[in-house]
Formats: structure tokens, sequence, C-alpha cells
């Protein structure tokens, strides 16, 4: 859970006519890209001064009502957005933020998907499971990403068709074929009271999965767990529902260092899709027939 899963029912339709203009667009005044890889130091600096931010806040006090979290949130939340701005706007300016479109992912123009604090309910619980995220969307793709771990210390970064890393090192996933030996995660979509259907297949993909593999566990934020299946820390990850600012980034991350991502069918994953599965190259078919194509 994190930013736009906290303000969603709290959020009117703040998409205007200028808005849909900036977005439809290239980014205004921006320099044209050579390459995606060229954002990449740019956008590791801004997510780990955001990251900073967070980290000297410290723990927020015990709260005991949705409203209580909501008022919390937007207290954190308000410095970490203005430091993300900082760095983002001058990069493409012109480019709309994502939230602004709660449908979707509009189909051309570039946009930013942020999430400075994808994770909310860990860190409002003191747990130390929580990031910044940042993606650019390009034409409804993400294109360049940046993921940091302000506890740990520890940055994604990656750019289409450019690998992806972490803290600099060239990460790869999980070289696992067997199930009975794959460390797995899954997550549920925020609210899942709003999504009856996703919560229901969320409980039975739990069951089906669970008896042929090793463990099946949340770990946290959604994208970090993605990213973390690019990386062969977790040879899995899958997920019914609508939750797509925290699968953006994790996506391109787990993407471009070689696992598969589809939807829990195997189909090639899209911003519209109803589920996410991104697993290592040898373990993908198993989990597939698993999930049996919910």
């Amino acid at each position: 859970m994190g930013r736009r899963d906290i303000t969603q029912t709290r959020r009117t339709d703040r998409t205007d006519g200028t808005a849909r203009a900036g977005g439809a667009a290239r980014a205004g005044g921006a320099a044209p890209l050579a390459s995606y890889g060229e954002l990449l130091p740019a956008l590791a600096t801004a997510v780990r001064e955001t990251g900073a931010l967070l980290r000297s806040a410290g723990v927020p006090p015990r709260l005991a009502t949705l409203d209580a979290m909501r008022a919390a949130f937007e207290e954190a939340e308000a410095p970490l957005l203005a430091e993300l701005h900082r760095h983002l706007d001058p990069l493409r300016p012109g480019a709309v933020w994502l939230d602004e479109f709660p449908d979707g992912v509009p189909p051309t123009g570039d946009f930013w998907s942020v999430d400075p604090l994808d994770g909310l309910v860990q860190y409002v619980q003191g747990l130390p499971q929580f990031c910044v995220s940042v993606a650019l969307v390009r034409d409804g793709e993400a294109v360049v990403a940046a993921l940091h771990s302000p506890l740990t210390g520890e940055t994604y970064l990656t750019a289409k068709g450019g690998g992806a890393t972490l803290d600099g090192r060239p990460v790869v996933p999980s070289a696992k074929s067997d199930p009975a030996i794959a460390v797995t995660a899954t997550s549920h979509p925020p609210f899942p009271a709003t999504q009856p259907e996703a919560a229901r297949l969320a409980g039975a993909s739990l069951g089906a999965v669970l008896p042929h593999v090793a463990a099946v566990r949340n770990l946290g934020p959604t994208s970090w767990q993605i990213a973390d299946t690019g990386s062969g820390r977790l040879d899995a990850f899958w997920e019914y529902g609508d939750d797509l600012g925290n699968l953006l980034a994790g996506a391109l991350v787990a993407r471009e260092a070689g696992a598969v991502v589809t939807d829990a069918a195997g189909r090639p994953w899209h911003s519209g899709a109803d589920s996410f599965l991104a697993a290592a190259p040898g373990l993908h078919g198993t989990l597939v027939d698993l999930l049996g194509g919910r």
C-alpha cells in the first residue's frame, strides 16, 4: 500500500484539460533523449535524497484509525513529494504525474509514476520494509525506473534496453527450475474489500502454490518484491487486482534483469492487466500452471 492507495478514497478527479494536454504531448521543453539511461543518475539522486528525508523522519506514532493513518501519511508525504518534484520536474518539463489519471495510464505521452512511500502499512507499524519508487512512463510503458530502500540504503536502477542494477552491480534472476526450493512472494491489492474477485483469487492462489514451493512470503512493498525477483532474492512474485502504481517500476526492473513478466495466465503483462506474475525463467511456466490461468 502506498501513495495512490491511501488517497484513493479521498481523491476527486483532478484531471482537467490542461493536465491532459500536457500529458498527451511529449514533455514540452525537455531535451531529446539519446537513451533512457541518461536519466538514471538524476533518478538515483532523487530517490536517495527523498529516502534520506523519510529516514530522518523516524518512526511515526502508533495509529488507531484509518483517518489517523491518512493524516499521518499526508503529513509525511508533503516534503517527500516536494523533494521528488524538485528533482523530476526539470528532467521532463510538462510530464504529468500519473495520480492525475486515477483510471489508468494514458496511451500516449510522458508521465511520472511516483510513490514516495511504497510500503505505507509497514512504515506506520514501525516495520522496515518500505521504499521510494519512481518510473517514467512513455506511451503507456515504463522506460526508466529507480527504487530506493531508505533503511538498507540499497537502490535498484533500470532503463529500457539497458538491464538492471542493484547498487551499481548488474542483477539477474534466479537460475532455479525446481519449485520445491523456490522462495516466492505474493500480495493483495490495496483495500481488497473494494476488489472482492481479486481478494478471492489471492486466497485461491495461495492454496494452489503453497504446497509446491519452499515458501510463500509477503515481504512488504510490492515494487521492491518484484525488483527482488529480478535480482534473484525471490524466485517469483504474483498479485491480482488493480495495483498499477506499485507495479510499474518493479516490473521494469524485473524484466530488464531477465525475469519473465506476464499476467497470471502467461500473457504479456500490460498496464490494464488484472493480474501480475514475475518469475525466474526456469520457474515461470510452473507458476502459470499452478495459478491455473486465474
